[in-house]
C-alpha cells in the first residue's frame, strides 16, 4: 500500500512511495506527529540520481524489518534535496561541521522541534569497513531518546546556536579589485594539475565557474597562462571518459585524477554551464574542439533532457538494467572489445578499440571501458569514425536507458536559457534559440505567478509547491538577461527586472547588503540558510551579484548596481583563500573591473544585414559581462536603445563603460576591437 509520498510531484519521493517505511514529505503535519506521539524524526535527504541513495533505500527502506522499527520509534521524513535545498543546506551544515564530511543519502535524528542531534550519510545494512549498520544506528538513538532525554536536547540546543553564530554578516565594504583577482588567480595555480588538466585530485569535479573566471582574467588581462589553464582542462575533460563520446553531455564527475571513469549520472546543471564555457573558449580561440562540444552538449540537453512542456529535466540516472535485470551503474554507457567487433565487425571493431581506447583489460569494472579519445599521433579516417560512432549510437539506444528525474528545476532551466540562447547565437543554431525560449517561456507560464514570484519546480507542466530560493531567482534572471541580448526582445529584460526586485526586496539584508539563500518571509527553519560559495552551480550569492551587475549595466539602476557592489564584498574576502570555491563570483568581479560594457545596437530591423552583422559582433565580443541590446533606432525595448539614432541612416553600435561611450560606429571591425577587452 502506497504510503504519503504517494501525491507529491518529486520523482524521488515517488520512488519510495511503495516502500513499506511510513514516510512523510516535509510538513508541519510531520513535526506535529511528532510531538503528539513524542517520537523522534528520522530526516532522509537525497535525489533521484543518486546511486547510493538508491543503494540505501533497496538494503534498508525496502526491508520490512527495517521498515517496521522505523514505523514504531521515529517519524520519518523524505526530503528531495533539489526540491527543498533550503532544508538540505540547513542539515548539511550541521552534517559537515559534526562529522567534518557530508554527502547523500543524508541521515539525520532531530527532535520534535527539528533540532538535530545525530548525523550520517549512508548506513550499510550490515557493520562494514567500520561503520555501523543501519539498525545499530536506530536502536542507538532510539536508546538515547528514551534514556537520556536532558542529554539529546541539550546537544541539539548547541548544535542550533552554533549554527547561528555561522551567519554572514557585514562583509567588505569593497568588491574584489585587481590585487585580489590576481591572488585568485595565483591560488588556482598552486592547485592546478598541469599533467591532467582541473585542480585537486580525485574525485575531479569539472570546474566550470573557475574556467569562466580564467576566461574572463585573460580577456581583460592578456593573461596566457589563464587561458592555457582553461584550454588545457577543456580539452581534457572532452577527451575523458566524464565526455559522452558518443551522444554528447558530461557526467557529473570523474573518480580518478585523469578524467577517464565518470560516476556516471548526467545533470542538466553541469550540462549547462560546461556548453556556455565550451561556447565561450571557442568564442576566446576559434577552438574545433571547443566548438564540437558546445554543439554536441547543447544538443544532448534538447535531444536528451527537454520535456514535453519545453522545460528541462533535472537529471538522468547513472544507474541501468545490465540485461539481466540487474541496475548497475554505468550499464548503458561501457564497452568491450568482443561487444565493440559485435557491432561493427572485427576490422571496425578493433579500429574502434584503439581510437577509443577500450582494452581488454578495461578501464571499469569486470574487464569494461568507458569510452575516451586518448592523445594518439595516429591518423584516423573522419568519415569512417563518424560511421562508426553512428553505429555505436545505435546500438547503445536498444540498451535499457537510464531513469530520467523530469522535474523542472527553475535555477537549472535559467542556466540552460543562457547557455542555449548565447550557443545558438554564436554558431547560428536558431533551433537552439528557440529551446532557449521555449524553457524561459515555461518558468514564465508556470514557475511565475502574478506577483512574479517564482516556484522552485514544475512537473508534467504542474506547478510544484516549494518556494524559489535565492539561486531560482538569480539563475532565471540571468537566463532572461542573456535571452535578451541573443533576441532583441526587451520583454526578458523586464521579466528579469521583476525577479531581481525581489532579490532586493526579500533576499538582501538592508543594513549590511548580505544576502539569504531564502526569502525573509519563507517557512522558517532553524536557521536562515546563507552560503557564498560556489559549488556545482554559482551560489545564489554570486549569481544574484552576476544579474544584478547586467541588469544595472542595462537600465542604469544605481540600486542594483550597489546592491551587486555590495554582494561582491564576499569575493574580496573568499576569492584569495579558496578560489576554486568562488569562480562565478570572481567571474562577476572581473565584469565589474571591465565596467562591464554596455552595447547598443541599432539599424533600420534586427534582421537588416549590417544590424545582423554588428549585433553579431557584439554577442561575440570577449569583454567580461559586456551586455548587449539590439532593436532600431526608434525602439522602446531597451533602456540603451533611448537616444542612440542611425549613422548617416544606417546600422551602428554604440558602446559605453564607466559613463563614457565611443563614437558610434558602423563597422564591425571596429566594434570587434573595442570589445577585445584590452
Amino acid at each position: 500500500m502506497p504510503n504519503r509520498l504517494a501525491h507529491e510531484t518529486s520523482p524521488y519521493l515517488l520512488q519510495h512511495a511503495d516502500n513499506p517505511v511510513d514516510w512523510w514529505p516535509w510538513s508541519a503535519q510531520a513535526f506535529d506527529e511528532a510531538r503528539r506521539t513524542n517520537r523522534p524524526v528520522l530526516l532522509s535527504v537525497g535525489y533521484s540520481s543518486c546511486h547510493w541513495c538508491h543503494v540505501m533505500a533497496h538494503e534498508s527502506f525496502e526491508d520490512r524489518a527495517t521498515a517496521d522499527y522505523l514505523n514504531e520509534h521515529f517519524v520519518t521524513i523524505k526530503v528531495d534535496r533539489e526540491e527543498r535545498p533550503d532544508v538540505d543546506a540547513v542539515y548539511m551544515e550541521a552534517v559537515q561541521a559534526a562529522t567534518g564530511q557530508g554527502g547523500w543519502p543524508m541521515t539525520v535524528f532531530l527532535t520534535p522541534d527539528a533540532e538535530p542531534f545525530y548525523f550520517g550519510t549512508y548506513f550499510p545494512p550490515a557493520p562494514r569497513h567500520g561503520m555501523p549498520s543501519f539498525r545499530q544506528v536506530l536502536e542507538g538513538v532510539q536508546q538515547a531518546w528514551a534514556t537520556r532525554r536532558d542529554e539529546v536536547s541539550e546537544v541539539a540546543g548547541k548544535i542550533v546556536r552554533d549554527l547561528a553564530q555561522r551567519e554572514i554578516g557585514q562583509q567588505a565594504a569593497q568588491p574584489p579589485g585587481e590585487q585580489e583577482l590576481a591572488q585568485a588567480l595565483l591560488g588556482l595555480t598552486r592547485e592546478y594539475d598541469p599533467q591532467r588538466g582541473g585542480f585537486g585530485g580525485a574525485p575531479k569535479f569539472p570546474p566550470s565557474m573557475v574556467l569562466e573566471f580564467l576566461l574572463r582574467h585573460h580577456a581583460r588581462t592578456g593573461a596566457e597562462g589563464a587561458l592555457q589553464m582553461a584550454r588545457d582542462t577543456c580539452e581534457r575533460m572532452a577527451r575523458g571518459g566524464i565526455y559522452d563520446q558518443l551522444a554528447g553531455g558530461f557526467a557529473r564527475y570523474s573518480v580518478d585524477r585523469d578524467w577517464v571513469v565518470p560516476h556516471f549520472e548526467k545533470m542538466l546543471y553541469d550540462n549547462a554551464l560546461l556548453c556556455r564555457v565550451y561556447a565561450h573558449l571557442w568564442r576566446a580561440t576559434g577552438s574545433d574542439l571547443a566548438r564540437r562540444v558546445a554543439l554536441e552538449t547543447a544538443d544532448f540537453l534538447v535531444r536528451d533532457m527537454r520535456t514535453d512542456e519545453g522545460g528541462f529535466a533535472s537529471a538522468l540516472d547513472a544507474d541501468s538494467d545490465d540485461g539481466t535485470g540487474r541496475h548497475v551503474e554505468g550499464a548503458y554507457y561501457v564497452w568491450t572489445p568482443e561487444r565493440l567487433r559485435a557491432v561493427l565487425g572485427d576490422a571496425d571493431g578493433d579500429l574502434a578499440a584503439q581510437y577509443f581506447g577500450v582494452t581488454d583489460e578495461g578501464t571499469f569494472e569486470h574487464g569494461q571501458s568507458v569510452l575516451q579519445l586518448p592523445q594518439s599521433n595516429a591518423v584516423f579516417d573522419a568519415g569512417k569514425i563518424a560511421s562508426i560512432r553512428e553505429r555505436l549510437l545505435a546500438e547503445r539506444a536498444g540498451r535499457p536507458a537510464p531513469g530520467r528525474d523530469d522535474k523542472v528545476v527553475a535555477a537549472w532551466n535559467g542556466l540552460a536559457v543562457a547557455a542555449l540562447a548565447e550557443t545558438g547565437a554564436y554558431f547560428d543554431r536558431p533551433d537552439l534559440v528557440e529551446a532557449a525560449v521555449g524553457a524561459a517561456d515555461l518558468l514564465v507560464r508556470v514557475h511565475l505567478d502574478e506577483h512574479a514570484r517564482l516556484a522552485r519546480t514544475s512537473k508534467d507542466g504542474r506547478v510544484g509547491p516549494n518556494a524559489g530560493v535565492l539561486e531560482d531567482y538569480a539563475d532565471v534572471a540571468e537566463g532572461f538577461l542573456a535571452l535578451a541580448s541573443v533576441t532583441g526582445e526587451g520583454v526578458w529584460l523586464d521579466f528579469a527586472g521583476l525577479l531581481l526586485d525581489h532579490v532586493l526586496a526579500r533576499f538582501t539584508d538592508p543594513g549590511t547588503g548580505a544576502l539569504y539563500d531564502t526569502a525573509a518571509d519563507a517557512e522558517p527553519l532553524i536557521r536562515r540558510p546563507q552560503d557564498p560559495t560556489d559549488n556545482a552551480t554559482p551560489s545564489g550569492w554570486t549569481a544574484a551579484a552576476g544579474a544584478l551587475l547586467s541588469y544595472a549595466a542595462h537600465t542604469g539602476s544605481e540600486p542594483h548596481r550597489t546592491a551587486a557592489e555590495r554582494a561582491l564584498g564576499v569575493v574580496k574576502a573568499l576569492g584569495p583563500r579558496v578560489p576554486r570555491f568562488i569562480g562565478w563570483g570572481l567571474a562577476v568581479a572581473e565584469a565589474l573591473l571591465d565596467g562591464p560594457r554596455e552595447v547598443a545596437v541599432v539599424g533600420p530591423g534586427l534582421d537588416e544585414e549590417r544590424t545582423a552583422a554588428l549585433h553579431r559582433t557584439a554577442l561575440l565580443g570577449t569583454a567580461p559581462g559586456a551586455v548587449v541590446a539590439v532593436g532600431t533606432a526608434d525602439s522602446d525595448e531597451f533602456p540603451l536603445l533611448a537616444d542612440r539614432p542611425l549613422h548617416h541612416g544606417e546600422a551602428a553600435a554604440y558602446v559605453c563603460r564607466n559613463f563614457t561611450c565611443d563614437a558610434p560606429t558602423p563597422d564591425p571591425e571596429r566594434l570587434r576591437a573595442a570589445l577585445g577587452s584590452r
